[in-house]
């Protein structure tokens, strides 16, 4: 939204040109100002999905892990914030640069600049930081602490922003909003408005290596090779940490705008960026809705019961699906969005069961696959006008493919999908090998089945009672406090077909 002197100048009557340039110079401060306190406000709803993944995590663990996962989110934050300050920040925005890294911006040298202030370092470090809490869920319940520090800041230092820059950038190879005359990717760019790929896919792919190279936790399959489930301790917790992510979704997909100032039409009329800011909030919470009520009822298909956890892991991975597509596609495409993301989600971990893989909190499946489909997704269902809106002054840019865009939006994605597969794999993957071979990968098997509070962090989360002093109640995994004992609650085997009474004892 801008003003112009000299259309105001004959308006005011006498000393109508110093008149013109105060109330022009003071609309456009105003400007800066609301645009500015937006960006803030949606950082901290970004940084307070931090305390939501911290209860997520921490209610998907058995509760003698639980003070290890809120230290690593805590760690996650502060740790990727100094990285971020010293590094990321330059390699994912510093401009000018080549498609591939940023060269400018180190430790924040020469911000504030136009189109740069400190309020843009905030809240990109804020995304920062949740892709490395997407990571340390995939290897929570048997990862040394040293480890997580190593890849947390390896994964927010220089992993992550070299995918934001490319999609993200200005100067990005592959962006949708690349500078005015460079070429765009097959005529579209990647349209990846809030993150499916370079925030989920990122987190999640990271995540994959990370539990493949370690392995499985103690238990979770049995000797005939069984998945055996491995219970959270606090489904409240997750019910906890998912509103907290729900609530801050709404400045990670709207506040990716950046600026809500901004007109599309006529001055006076109802079509700007305020309006798709709303819609975007719209399409957020359709597709996490959506997702969650599917998997309500396709679990409940499955197993025979109705299961909390199941539900919420099926919600965020709507919310992680629509986040490429959120301000480009319509309400009803949303709930296309997050139906599919659901059923993509339960298929992914039918297959990790299959295969043997291990991830608590299913972050792997959830943001590696639903933040892929997103991204296919947003290429079928991306509509010309919101297009044309979002992007603004590149012509003919192509759309989804279901809307009449042609393919070429689809193959940019493809494009996208393969790149970041493979950077993270050539990155994070050698990275978690390294730390295996050292032997700062893994903890101790004596020390798992401890516990990972009484063993590294000087004693448990948690205040315990003890149910049978004599520890004459049958076969239990826990440890001594105190003269008091840590019981696990029974876990059972995942029924193949049919719902099964079967309990074993890890």
């Amino acid at each position: 939204m801008s003003c112009s002197s000299s259309d105001l100048a004959p308006l005011l009557g006498a000393n109508a040109s110093a008149a013109a340039d105060y109330i022009c110079n003071q609309f456009t401060d105003a400007g800066f100002a609301i645009d500015t306190t937006y960006l803030l406000f949606s950082a901290y709803l970004v940084f307070a999905m931090q305390l939501g993944f911290a209860m997520l995590c921490a209610g998907s663990v058995r509760a003698k892990n639980t003070m290890n996962i809120m230290l690593t989110n805590v760690l996650d934050a502060a740790a990727g914030g100094l990285f971020y300050y010293l590094f990321g920040f330059a390699f994912a925005f510093g401009a000018p640069s080549n498609g591939f890294i940023g060269k400018h911006f180190f430790g924040l040298k020469e911000v504030p600049e136009p189109g740069f202030d400190y309020s843009n370092f905030l809240y990109q470090w804020a995304f920062a930081i949740a892709a490395a809490g997407i990571t340390s869920g995939s290897i929570a319940e048997r990862t040394q602490f040293v480890a997580y520090l190593i890849y947390s800041s390896f994964l927010t230092g220089f992993v992550y922003p070299i995918v934001s820059h490319w999609f993200w950038s200005g100067d990005g190879w592959a962006a949708a909003a690349r500078n005015p005359g460079e070429s765009l990717l097959f005529g579209s760019g990647v349209i990846d408005f809030a993150g499916s790929g370079v925030v989920h896919m990122v987190g999640g792919i990271a995540g994959l290596w990370g539990a493949l190279i370690e392995g499985p936790r103690i238990g979770r399959f049995d000797h005939a090779g069984r998945s055996v489930v491995l219970r959270g301790h606090s489904a409240t917790l997750v019910v906890l940490g998912t509103f907290l992510l729900w609530f801050g979704w709404y400045g990670f997909n709207p506040g990716s705008f950046n600026i809500i100032f901004k007109t599309y039409g006529p001055s006076g009329s109802i079509h700007g960026q305020w309006s798709a800011v709303g819609r975007t909030a719209v399409t957020t919470t359709l597709a996490g809705c959506t997702a969650a009520l599917t998997t309500l009822f396709g679990k409940r298909l499955q197993t025979g019961h109705w299961n909390v956890s199941d539900v919420c892991n099926g919600l965020l991975g709507g919310f992680a699906a629509i986040t490429s597509g959120c301000s480009v596609v319509d309400p009803w495409a949303a709930i296309i969005c997050g139906f599919v993301s659901a059923w993509v989600l339960i298929g992914f971990n039918k297959l990790a069961a299959m295969l043997k893989f291990d991830d608590p909190l299913e972050a792997a499946q959830l943001h590696g696959g639903c933040g892929a489909w997103g991204i296919i997704f947003t290429a079928l269902f991306a509509r010309e006008k919101y297009v044309n809106e979002v992007y603004p002054n590149r012509p003919g840019r192509p759309y989804g493919l279901f809307m009449g865009g042609g393919g070429r939006l689809l193959g940019a994605h493809v494009v996208q999908i393969l790149v970041i597969i493979g950077w993270v794999s050539c990155t994070m993957g050698p990275l978690f090998y390294a730390l295996h071979k050292l032997g700062l990968l893994r903890i101790s098997a004596e020390d798992e089945m401890a516990g990972m509070d009484l063993t590294r962090h000087g004693g448990f989360a948690y205040v315990y009672h003890d149910e049978d002093r004599s520890g004459h109640g049958g076969a239990q995994e826990g440890a001594h406090v105190g003269g008091f004992m840590l019981k696990s609650s029974p876990v059972r085997v995942e029924p193949r077909t049919t719902p099964t009474a079967a309990t074993n004892q890890v």
